[in-house]
């Protein structure tokens, strides 16, 4: 009898093993065709890497602008600004690099300048932005921005703010848990997301 029992639990066994690989093929084929029909559907890996692009630029003024990212260090704020300026979309870079970007610059040098009381702490760093965009050299701008060396400096700003920010949470967990800590987080994940991907495309 005890024989008997063993054998249909082992077959019981051996058909919910079958079954769960069965749907696990299932899953890869779904998984599959939905890259598939992405890859169509967005013109290709390029398309990704245009859309994580806008997505890590957002993400970057986002962290900006969000009570001055919730950190007390300057300097992990700056290092958005050369992110920024590295990943922001050609179309956006374009129109504040020209006449409109030098109207807003020089307005902000005037202010800073003859008015310091009227200029808020808050728009150094814009300020600052828009006066890179406008000022930046030739070589910046055509043999660095949408290379893979910019890539690489953007991956490396984005590594390096991630680590600041979970040693100031005190821990991955915390950095989760925090109210304030997840959407710095979740932002800073996203300045990842978009220079893994683009050398990746680099690559293959």
């Amino acid at each position: 009898m005890g024989r008997v029992d063993y054998l249909a639990m082992k077959t019981d066994d051996v058909d919910t093993l079958s079954l769960v690989n069965s749907d696990v093929e299932e899953l890869k084929i779904a998984a599959k065709k939905l890259f598939t029909d992405v890859y169509e559907l967005g013109g290709g890996l390029a398309f990704g890497v245009s859309f994580l692009k806008f997505t890590a630029s957002f993400s970057a003024i986002y962290l900006l602008i969000l009570d001055r990212t919730n950190w007390k260090t300057k300097m992990l704020t700056s290092l958005l600004i050369p992110y920024i300026f590295l990943s922001l979309p050609s179309v956006i870079f374009n129109f504040l690099s020209g006449d409109v970007g030098k109207w807003i610059a020089f307005v902000a040098v005037v202010l800073r300048l003859f008015f310091p009381k009227h200029f808020p702490d808050w728009l150094e760093m814009p300020g600052s932005l828009i006066l890179l965009l406008v000022v930046s050299p030739h070589f910046l701008v055509h043999h660095i921005r949408g290379t893979w060396i910019g890539t690489v400096i953007n991956l490396f700003i984005g590594c390096y703010l991630l680590q600041e920010h979970i040693r100031a949470s005190g821990g991955f967990r915390n950095s989760f848990t925090q109210p304030r800590g997840v959407s710095n987080t979740l932002g800073i994940i996203l300045l990842l997301v978009y220079p893994v991907w683009a050398l990746i495309v680099r690559v293959t």
